[in-house]
């Protein structure tokens, strides 16, 4: 069981706060305007465009707020152009931290940014300081009951599996080479196993374990940074000890 997964449950756990606190639609839109910009605005052949447009279909954003943000990305529509740019940085307990953001104004995100992790005993740190610990790969989250680790492993063996964590009540995470995300979920698809928030994630070579008061402290920090519109995700090297788990859920 890798320790991502450990992390990937706790932000199962506390997404529907998430998702009221921060303003997920405005992400979203975003991330379906800049895949259109890149890469056209025919999902069949842009990776991408269609990965945003799963992601905003399986969060219930409707079809007509999707159209509207790839013809903005398109030129179709008039639209606010998003440069992306992605800090490095350390958290609470020595926690390495990519932050990637999508944004309209440099200046107002980096002095937001700043903000946000001086007040929370994190810091910005120079490009290339911890992102060589980082690895970008495919991830997918199959709910509890949906299917058993080994059913899992069967239908993805030949899809690109690489690791597969988490348990049976919680829920697992399923990593991809970054190449096989599309070839991993249609092969769950075609096996009838539902999934959730398939994306491209940011996996760190090794892990920090830490117990319930440091986790606690990043975890607010990534919350802070999360609930800004300019913040589209954040990767760490956290791992949650298991006894520190039990004291999160209380």
């Amino acid at each position: 069981m890798s320790g991502h997964s450990k992390w990937a449950t706790i932000k199962r756990k506390k997404s529907a706060t998430d998702q009221k606190r921060g303003n997920l639609f405005t992400k979203l839109v975003k991330e379906i305007t800049i895949a259109a910009k890149m890469g056209g605005g025919d999902p069949a052949g842009n990776p991408r465009l269609r990965l945003a447009i799963d992601t905003a279909r399986s969060n219930s954003m409707p079809m007509d707020n999707i159209q509207r943000a790839i013809k903005k990305g398109t030129g179709e529509l008039e639209g606010v152009s998003y440069d992306e740019i992605t800090y490095e940085g350390y958290g609470p307990a020595g926690i390495a931290l990519i932050i990637e953001t999508a944004t309209d104004n440099k200046n107002r995100t980096v002095a937001d940014l700043r903000h946000i992790m001086s007040r929370n005993n994190g810091s910005l740190g120079e490009n290339g300081s911890v992102s060589w610990m980082f690895h970008r790969k495919g991830s997918i989250e199959v709910p509890g009951g949906s299917a058993t680790e080994e059913q899992l492993m069967e239908v993805l063996l030949d899809a690109g599996l690489e690791d597969i964590g988490g348990d049976a009540e919680g829920g697992y995470t399923v990593t991809t080479d970054v190449h096989d995300l599309e070839s991993a979920k249609k092969a769950l698809e075609d096996a009838g196993i539902a999934y959730e928030n398939a994306k491209m994630d940011l996996i760190p070579e090794n892990f920090i374990e830490l117990e319930a008061d440091d986790a606690r402290k990043v975890i607010k920090l990534i919350d802070a940074l999360e609930s800004n519109d300019d913040i589209q995700a954040v990767f760490s090297n956290m791992e949650i000890s298991e006894g520190a788990m039990d004291s999160l859920d209380e």
